[in-house]
């Protein structure tokens, strides 16, 4: 059903399908259908994007300026019909500029909050690693708990809270390298590359026509039904994990921490986002199991961005994902 990619190329006819998985196959048929108006290529990434949004995680985006980063999220917030804000990291943004602050007002001689972009559902932090450390430290309570404690008050986040964050390739002027912390609250690094010579010249020819309101609005994106996003979230949850899928994944993530090239492997928390990325693979794959294959897809962006090379295999040429390729080769994959 997939081209080994984040999103399934086709869905199965209804007498093929599960019946468990109604709602994400019709979430899904409408993704491809309205998103393609839109985004030319970058099936992976849009995959992998929703694969955050329905597990309930965040998702940080890595890419040169100008692939589109933004566009994606922009268009997967108007697709499921989600508020959504955006906040561009500069090194002097402060914590007050994202969570919000207490605002004096003096005809009733009282502090009234005033909420920050961080109250909605989708907030996209764009080029987030240029954003200074007390303020991507002010991140994490958001990420990890869903919620913003001000004045000693704690504020919930909308149910549907995530955070899309960008980030330039760590090698450009001015930008920094994200804590483990804060790498760690990320369900996903997702790559986002330069689209092939077939996608660059399809959007070529979208701006060619578009009006000055862009894409996006000449798209017309219709949203998805209001319960539908709920129901497919619901149905990824109840994806069956076999008790040898358990020591499949254990077995990753353990193997991580004695790696060679290594030197800092997986933890605890990355083998239960390994877990839920694999159900969602198991869902788009319109299947409600899950097998080690959607485990093997769910490893690379589930686990690149919480380990740490060496620093002799980094000169070496060692990437995150050749060592977790590696890692995968090793551990013996289930049988049955």
């Amino acid at each position: 059903m997939s081209e080994g990619n984040g999103f399934p190329a086709t869905v199965g006819t209804q007498n093929e399908s599960t019946p468990g998985l109604a709602a994400t196959r019709q979430l899904l048929e409408q993704a491809r259908a309205e998103l393609g108006r839109v985004i030319a290529g970058q099936e992976e990434v849009i995959g992998e994007a929703m694969v955050a949004v329905l597990a309930q995680g965040h998702a940080l985006l890595e890419g040169v300026p100008g692939i589109a980063k933004t566009l994606i999220v922009k268009s997967i917030g108007r697709l499921l019909g989600l508020g959504f804000q955006r906040v561009q990291a500069t090194p002097d943004l402060m914590p007050a500029d994202i969570l919000g602050t207490s605002i004096f007002r003096p005809g009733v001689d009282e502090f009234t909050f005033h909420k920050g972009p961080v109250f909605t559902d989708l907030l996209l932090v764009d080029e987030i690693n240029r954003m200074p450390p007390r303020t991507q430290a002010a991140l994490l309570e958001c990420m990890e708990e869903r919620q913003v404690t001000s004045d000693g008050v704690r504020r919930p986040l909308p149910a549907w809270f995530t955070v899309f964050a960008t980030q330039n390739p760590v090698d450009f002027e001015g930008t920094y390298p994200l804590p483990e912390a804060q790498l760690d609250r990320f369900l996903l690094k997702i790559k986002v590359k330069y689209p092939s010579e077939a996608e660059e010249r399809a959007m070529l020819k979208r701006h060619q026509g578009a009006s000055s309101a862009g894409l996006l609005e000449d798209g017309a994106i219709r949203p998805v039904a209001a319960d539908l996003l709920a129901s497919a979230r619901d149905e990824i949850r109840a994806v069956r994990v076999e008790s040898d899928l358990y020591d499949y994944i254990l077995g990753l993530a353990r193997r991580t921490r004695e790696w060679p090239m290594l030197a800092l492997g997986a933890s605890p928390r990355a083998a239960i986002c390994l877990l839920r990325v694999a159900q969602v693979f198991a869902a788009f794959e319109d299947r409600d199991y899950v097998v080690p294959d959607d485990v093997k897809r769910a490893a690379l962006p589930a686990l690149r961005h919480r380990i740490l090379l060496k620093p002799e295999a980094e000169l070496e040429g060692f990437e995150a994902d050749r060592v977790l390729n590696d890692v995968l080769a090793a551990v013996a994959v289930p049988r049955g």
